[in-house]
């Protein structure tokens, strides 16, 4: 994660845009040490059915996936 400053990015938008768009690392813009903005790219959203697709027909659940649970998870 790259930090500049705002008067930097002024200076040489367009190439830190750039470097955004190609590594897709996320770049924290600062004032006076500060951060204030985070720049990051898009990215594509994929299908949860896409995603989890080479999975399908391979997960086996042994207990009743609908029986309510009483216990309390642990405080971290």
């Amino acid at each position: 994660m790259e930090t500049v400053s705002k008067s930097a990015l002024k200076a040489r938008m367009l190439e830190y845009f750039r470097r955004v768009e190609e590594t897709g690392e996320e770049l924290i813009v600062t004032d006076h040490n500060r951060p204030v903005l985070r720049v990051v790219p898009i990215r594509d959203r994929v299908p949860a059915a896409e995603l989890f697709a080479d999975l399908r027909n391979k997960v086996v659940y042994h207990a009743d996936i609908l029986e309510p649970t009483t216990e309390e998870w642990p405080e971290t």
